[in-house]
């Protein structure tokens, strides 16, 4: 049987409208995939928890959590997760690179021109169609 994870993804956005897109590092799985940074949810945290610290320890800055835009479970070939994606503004600080490979803004008119990971995109078609804050 697969491994099951259930992880939060933030979907920061900034005052020009721009989107953090992160993207995984060779030494993470599923290399070369643009994400949305966040990470597992430890037991005994919310999800809003999980996802600032996450968020703290990934891009060393903190974020006000908003609505959730997606809720998605994905089934790779070595695992199944399920992620849960929410818009996100930060709130102190400034998100810098640690764990990726790079980060980068992209405008809502040019998320699908990135290689996604698979789970990621329901959440990238939900901002592309959405009424959400733009």
């Amino acid at each position: 049987m697969k491994k099951k994870i259930h992880v939060v993804g933030a979907i920061i956005e900034n005052e020009n409208a721009e989107i953090l897109a992160a993207l995984r590092s060779p030494e993470m799985t599923l290399p070369d995939y643009w994400e949305f940074p966040g990470g597992k949810i430890e037991p005994g945290e919310s999800k809003t928890e999980a996802l600032q610290r996450e968020i703290l320890e990934e891009l060393g800055c903190s974020i006000k959590v908003l609505e959730q835009v997606e809720d998605t479970t994905y089934e790779y070939e070595n695992f199944i997760v399920r992620l849960e994606t929410f818009m996100a503004k930060v709130t102190e600080g400034v998100p810098k690179l640690s764990e990726h490979a790079e980060l980068k803004w992209v405008s809502r008119s040019k998320l699908a021109t990135l290689k996604w990971a698979p789970a990621d995109i329901p959440a990238i078609e939900a901002l592309l169609t959405s009424t959400l804050e733009k």
